[in-house]
């Protein structure tokens, strides 16, 4: 992850409804959530959460997939890793903290 997209990704997060819609998403898993829901859970108003699932959808933080009329929106996992890898990077006098998730990166990064 290059450095303009991880200031990207914390400014999204830097919001008190986005960074709770991303923990949301992360915690339901590959399933998602439709909007509706996503309002429901945490008493957001739909017209609020449309621009900060927009802000989260720019910042590949979330990713939204069409199923049936509805749009489920789920936590993009390889996003949330390789931000944890650029952060973590020189932790700990250079030895990684996370192999996982720098890994996890590095491949998806390699596949496209």
């Amino acid at each position: 992850m290059e450095t303009r997209e991880a200031i990207g990704a914390l400014a999204a997060l830097a919001q008190d409804s986005r960074l709770a819609v991303f923990r949301l998403l992360v915690q339901v898993g590959p399933a998602g959530l439709a909007a509706t829901k996503i309002a429901e859970q945490l008493q957001i108003p739909q017209s609020s959460l449309s621009f900060h699932l927009k802000e989260l959808t720019h910042a590949e933080l979330i990713a939204p997939r069409q199923d049936g009329r509805f749009v489920i929106y789920t936590a993009n996992f390889t996003t949330m890793n390789c931000l944890m890898a650029f952060l973590t990077d020189s932790c700990c006098t250079g030895t990684p903290c996370s192999t996982t998730a720098a890994l996890d990166c590095a491949i998806d990064k390699a596949l496209g």
